[in-house]
């Protein structure tokens, strides 16, 4: 099979979390697939690892983290849901029910999971046994599409034990620590298994079709059923959420599975709990990460910033007068788009950073953005919008 062209690799349509780089056209080539919805119910029977989850054996046993926050690991069941495709290519339950993961993360019953494993459920239910047995009601309080997280709750005085899992910081995960993930992959409820990070600050699509950035990457086995379920370190502190694998065309594990930061969560999780819609700042382009090379052969007037690919009609970016390029390269993005290098002060280096900063800002929000048209540096403000519940046609990568 060929290789991408890079316009493939860097380009993005007119709505998103922004380009994506090499990894996101490798993610859509390969089958990036959520890990919920598995729709058979099986005892599980292997006994938990041993091996040390820390190389400096400075960390926890893999069985010791099983023992004590495996407990606070949940099987998560929806009904009601669509008995279709789901949002990433895997379908749903025969008879509209979905199951996944989830991890309770205070005293009150607050359980954090995928909004792709309750999306459109009548009711959810968690089971905090081992083979899934005696499930007990769960509310849903809140879901945010653009990050894949929601929020349930139990009532506390229904668990006979209720454990909380501790949560650490994604900022601290770094490429070679050993991870433990826990889940109900395929149904087969309270499953471990090890690996460990296998880099960071990746960006995957979320259900809406934004993207969801600083992803852990890892190579623990994460299938259909673990979504929702913890990726812990050694010390079996959570990082990360357990979300979507690239499965190559399989509907398993192929080694490359993706946690949504623990720390995006733990931002949103007061709002969540409230049942509070998540408000984001919309820009309304989609842009190209600029590097060295790129910029010699565009003949750029900076060697790093965001170029622009494309501009909504009508978008903030279309009212401020923001230009998309309109000449075509040969295997890169277009060329003549205004290169955005600084937004609110801050300088903008890459796509994830434009993505970024819009990203922490809100509708209504006014943003100083700096860019080159041509050789010439000029700045405009521009009051940012309220971004649309979906991605529009073309792609799902644009502040």
């Amino acid at each position: 099979m060929s290789s991408p062209s890079r316009l493939s690799l860097f380009l993005a349509g007119i709505l998103g979390g922004l380009v994506v780089l090499v990894l996101g056209a490798v993610l859509i080539s390969t089958d990036v697939i959520d890990t919920g919805d598995s729709t058979k119910e099986v005892v599980r029977e292997p006994a938990p690892l041993t091996r040390p989850a820390s190389d400096s054996g400075g960390g926890r046993t893999v069985s010791e983290i099983y023992r004590e926050e495996g407990r606070g690991v949940v099987f998560v069941r929806a009904e009601g849901v669509a008995a279709s495709e789901g949002p990433f290519g895997l379908p749903g339950g025969k008879d509209g029910t979905a199951t996944g993961s989830g991890f309770v993360v205070d005293e009150d019953g607050t359980i954090i999971t995928n909004a792709h494993v309750v999306e459109g459920s009548d009711e959810v239910s968690v089971s905090f046994e081992e083979d899934g047995s005696d499930l007990i009601d769960a509310k849903v309080l809140g879901r945010d599409e653009s990050t894949d997280l929601a929020v349930l709750r139990v009532n506390p005085n229904d668990v006979k034990d209720l454990r909380v899992v501790p949560l650490g910081s994604s900022k601290d995960a770094k490429v070679g620590d050993p991870v433990v993930a826990i889940g109900n992959p395929f149904g087969y409820t309270r499953t471990v298994t090890t690996g460990i990070v296998s880099a960071v600050a990746r960006r995957i699509n979320a259900p809406n079709d934004f993207t969801i950035g600083n992803v852990i990457q890892t190579d623990a086995s994460i299938n259909p059923g673990n979504s929702g379920g913890p990726l812990l370190d050694a010390e079996g502190r959570v990082i990360g959420i357990n979300a979507q694998i690239a499965t190559g065309g399989t509907e398993g594990s192929v080694g490359i599975g993706f946690a949504i930061p623990i720390d995006t969560a733990k931002d949103l999780l007061p709002q969540l709990r409230k049942g509070e819609d998540i408000q984001r700042g919309f820009l309304g382009v989609s842009a190209a990460t600029v590097d060295v090379k790129l910029a010699e052969e565009l003949k750029l007037p900076a060697d790093e910033g965001a170029l622009i690919a494309e501009v909504r009609d009508g978008s903030p970016a279309d009212d401020a007068g923001l230009r998309a390029g309109d000449a075509p390269s040969a295997d890169g993005p277009p060329r003549g788009g205004d290169l955005i290098v600084s937004i609110g002060g801050e300088a903008i280096t890459s796509s994830d950073d434009l993505v970024t900063a819009v990203e922490q800002k809100g509708p209504g929000d006014e943003v100083e953005v700096e860019y080159f048209r041509g050789k010439e540096k000029k700045s405009v403000t521009v009051k940012l919008g309220e971004r649309p519940d979906k991605a529009g046609i073309g792609g799902p990568r644009a502040p």
